[in-house]
């Protein structure tokens, strides 16, 4: 029996094939945003988690990033637990707040560096062992 639904678009399996399905502009800022990152936090691990979202990880789930049309969310999972002299941080929930990225120069503040050194130190002091990816 057929069906009227849409097929179901194919999401990419690894963060590098869904950062080059944006446009030139944001994957350029999202790849300066993992160099960063990985620059920060040596041995992050990036993948792309059950929700389809890039991921680091350093000692459990430490934030994302999220293409949207006119920035580049990137969230840190903890946040409320964290210092923001920059006042950066954005977003209501009860852990979880983000940064909106909309241009390379956004990526040179001190307190974006800051935030992220911030957030790895929180999870190598006390891991977020209740969220870690099941891998196999």
């Amino acid at each position: 029996m057929k069906t009227n639904s849409p097929a179901k678009k194919k999401k990419p399996a690894t963060v590098d094939a869904l950062v080059r399905n944006h446009g030139t502009q944001w994957s350029a800022i999202a790849r300066q945003l993992r160099a960063l990152v990985r620059k920060e936090i040596p041995g992050v691990k990036e993948y792309v988690n059950p929700w389809k979202l890039p991921t680091f990880d350093s000692h459990g789930p430490l934030g994302y990033f999220m293409i949207g049309k006119s920035h580049i969310t990137f969230g840190l999972y903890r946040a409320t637990s964290l210092e923001d002299p920059e006042d950066l941080l954005e977003g209501t929930g009860k852990n979880l707040r983000h940064v909106k990225i909309r241009t390379a120069e956004d990526l040179r503040r001190p307190g974006l560096s800051q935030l992220i050194r911030a957030a790895a130190a929180l999870n190598r002091k006390d891991p977020m062992l209740s969220m870690v990816q099941r891998r196999k």
